[in-house]
Parts: structure tokens; C-alpha cells; sequence
């Protein structure tokens, strides 16, 4: 099956040096390239790509606006947005994971990371760079977000014991298989779990979940070094 790519950067030279890449591997192709934020929405609309590599500063309509616009259209729910972005660090990175993105790396990636991440978003997995991940969730995740909530807290009420439990080990960055050891299951039983959270959840994907268990207070942010 072969991964149907949306470059959106308004930055030509990196658009170009992109498409040469992904086309360069036999499991993906291009399918469109957008120079700002609306074109990006719009192509998406018209191509229904599986992965839509998305930078944060565009003119016209930026990154984070554009996310959530795709992310806000059913029809365009077997899209997956990876973000690109030259700081990890950006709130804006946040923003675009509340709005619905599954994950982001920084342009500073090697090719080969940058290929890999595709497919692991292509595979409704979330990215979350190991570099950034605890970082970002506990100084911007964890912020009050009163213009939009992925979730209210009742809704992880739906949850079994099990299943709150897969979720908050996720949410603190844990793989499948680190979950599976400490919990002393099979990584096909936690990826079950994972699958029927999302589900009642109504979160697109893993990054949606770690959102929501942070939102709506399953796991507690960790005080960082010396704050």
C-alpha cells in the first residue's frame, strides 16, 4: 500500500527537497504540495491524502488554524497531520496537537527519521519526538486550554480500570511495549486497550489520547527540574 503524502511549507526550496525524498521511497508518493495554510485545507480536501506533513508558520492561514480545520471535518478523518517545525519546543506545537495533530518532529531530522515518522503516523501512531516528549506535555499540554477541549472529564468515567491504566502509562511516553512489560501483558492486549480508549474517546489518534489524559486530569503534570 502506498502512503499518499500533503507537503504544506511555504518555503519552495524545502517543498522541492521534500517531495524528492518521499518519492524517492517505494511506499509513498506526493500527491500535492501547498504553499500556505488554506491551500493546504483545500488539498487535502480534494486529494484525501493519508499523511499531510504540515510546518507551524505559513502565511494566509498558519499551520495550527490548519490542522484543526482538516482535523474538524469527518470526512477527513483517515488523514494524519505530522507536524514540522524548526522549534520542539513552539506552544504553537501544542496547539496543533490539541487541534488534532499525531505528532511532530523538528526540521533538523535526518531523512531517514523524517520517512520513518510518515509511516508511523500513516499508521494512526502517534510521533512525539523522544527528545521533547515529557518536556512539551508537562509545560504546554498541561496548560488551560478554555478555547478548546478534546474531551470533557466525564467522558474517561467511560473507561475501564484497565484501560485508564494503558492510558496514563501512555500518556506519560511509555511505548506499547514498555506498557506491556510493566503491566505484565501481551503488546497486543495494550494495543487493544489503546484502540478502545480512542474509541470512546472519539480521539483520532494516540496523540489525541495523551491530550485528553492530561485535559481532563487522569495524569498529573510532573514538576520539571528545579521549579
Amino acid at each position: 500500500m502506498t502512503i499518499r503524502v500533503l507537503l504544506a511549507d511555504d518555503q519552495a526550496l524545502l517543498r522541492a527537497t521534500f517531495r524528492i525524498l518521499v518519492d524517492s521511497a517505494e511506499d509513498m508518493t506526493v500527491v500535492a504540495e501547498a504553499a500556505d495554510g488554506q491551500e493546504a485545507v483545500d488539498l487535502t480536501a480534494a486529494h484525501r491524502p493519508d499523511v499531510v506533513v504540515m510546518d507551524i508558520r505559513m502565511p494566509n492561514l498558519d499551520g495550527v488554524a490548519a490542522t484543526a480545520a482538516i482535523c474538524a471535518r469527518p470526512e477527513l478523518s483517515d488523514t494524519h497531520i505530522l507536524i514540522l517545525t524548526t522549534f520542539e519546543n513552539d506552544a504553537n506545537v501544542a496547539k496543533a496537537l490539541r487541534a488534532g495533530a499525531s505528532g511532530f518532529l523538528g526540521k533538523g531530522v535526518s531523512p531517514d527519521t523524517l520517512l520513518s515518522g510518515i509511516r508511523t503516523v500513516a499508521a494512526g501512531d502517534a510521533l512525539l519526538s523522544p527528545t521533547a516528549t515529557r518536556a512539551l506535555v508537562t509545560r504546554f499540554l498541561t496548560t488551560p486550554d478554555t478555547d478548546h477541549f478534546l474531551a470533557l472529564p466525564d467522558a474517561v468515567k467511560t473507561l475501564t480500570e484497565r484501560e485508564r491504566e494503558v492510558m496514563a502509562l501512555a500518556a506519560h511516553g511509555k511505548s506499547n511495549a514498555e506498557i506491556a512489560g510493566q503491566l505484565v501483558l501481551s503488546p497486543l492486549t495494550v494495543r487493544s486497550h489503546i484502540q478502545r480508549a480512542m474509541t470512546k474517546l472519539d480521539a483520532r489518534d494516540r496523540a489525541q489520547l495523551v491530550v485528553i489524559a492530561y485535559q481532563s486530569g487522569l495524569v498529573k503534570p510532573r514538576p520539571q527540574p528545579g521549579s
